[in-house]
């Protein structure tokens, strides 16, 4: 992936209906035939649908508007115009589509949806065939075309996974995604080396898996733009599970953890009613394992320490959701 995009704001437009015919017959031995004029045809829509081979918004990044195709003027003897040509959006798996004036949902895309409607073409117009009465046998009117739906929207990717990685910059969440998972993400002994989310299959056992994704680290005041924290908060709103991840060399466990609890709780006061497990990276630079209280995890990302015990302790959790899910 050469780019990680996850918002946009695009004008989207149904095509114009067609215009409505006035028109006659005119056939031989017929000097006054009737009205024949046909409708317009209907504007073409503009739809959004899932493309599960998609993962980022990249493709709409230099996209400003989107407009469907009018709809062809009717035509005489009762032809009716050609409707306008549809545009299809194709975004990913997780896309949610908002109204820009408001920011009122129009569609939460999973994956298993098929393809929506977000602005309407309008309809054709009626043909003066329309209008002929026993009273008014040779009118001379007919309909203009209506004007499709026009919307400013926004689209906004939440990455789907099970479990999302929350923590400060330069803990080791990108080391302990390489380590658990196929993924890749560019790891340095720096702050914000992790400048987009990632995800990663990582597998249990023969038959179980589960994503993980991995967000930058998060700073004081991420919950209000601070360092991107609100764009990429966003990333771990669909998740199961939370494994905070803390580093072992802190001085105040107990406080980073509040610290972050806190961002995502004015972030998304939903975000602190998920299910968390908290991983103490980087065990093997110090000493005293015994000073981490006991329901935290003590994992070195970099010697696979503790990383057993730690899937073992996120799969009950899935586990455990699930079965919640299904006595519901």
């Amino acid at each position: 992936m050469t780019g990680f995009v996850d918002w946009v704001r695009l004008w989207v437009e149904g095509g114009r209906g067609g215009d409505g015919c006035v028109s006659f017959r005119r056939e031989k031995f017929i000097p006054k035939g009737g009205p024949d004029g046909g409708d317009g045809g209907k504007g073409g829509d503009a739809l959004i649908a899932v493309d599960k081979e998609m993962g980022t918004l990249l493709d709409f990044k230099h996209i400003k508007v989107v407009r469907a195709g009018k709809g062809r003027n009717g035509r005489g003897k009762r032809m009716t115009g050609r409707s306008g040509r549809d545009v299809f959006l194709k975004v990913p798996p997780g896309t949610v589509v908002r109204e820009a004036k408001d920011g009122e949902v129009i569609v939460d895309l999973t994956p298993k949806m098929g393809q929506v409607v977000v602005a309407r073409g309008g309809r054709g117009g009626r043909g003066n065939a329309r209008f002929a009465t026993p009273s008014q046998r040779a009118p001379r009117i007919s309909e203009k075309g209506k004007e499709g739906e026009a919307k400013e929207i926004i689209l906004e990717l939440k990455l789907i996974a099970d479990v999302g990685l929350v923590g400060r910059p330069n803990v080791g969440k990108s080391t302990l995604l390489r380590r658990l998972s196929a993924a890749r993400p560019k790891v340095g002994d720096y702050p914000f080396t992790t400048l987009r989310p990632h995800l990663g299959l990582v597998k249990l056992g023969q038959y179980q898996s589960f994503v993980l994704a991995d967000i930058p680290g998060l700073v004081d005041g991420a919950h209000q733009g601070r360092g991107l924290g609100d764009q990429f908060l966003r990333h771990i709103e669909r998740t199961r599970v939370l494994v905070f991840t803390l580093e072992a060399l802190s001085a105040n466990l107990a406080g980073d953890l509040e610290s972050l609890r806190r961002e995502l709780r004015l972030f998304n006061e939903e975000l602190s009613r998920k299910p968390f497990l908290v991983a103490v990276n980087k065990v093997d630079l110090v000493r005293g394992r015994n000073r981490f209280p006991s329901s935290f995890c003590p994992i070195s990302a970099l010697t696979g320490e503790g990383l057993g015990d730690l899937l073992r302790k996120i799969g009950m959790m899935l586990k455990r959701g699930e079965e919640i899910e299904v006595q519901h």
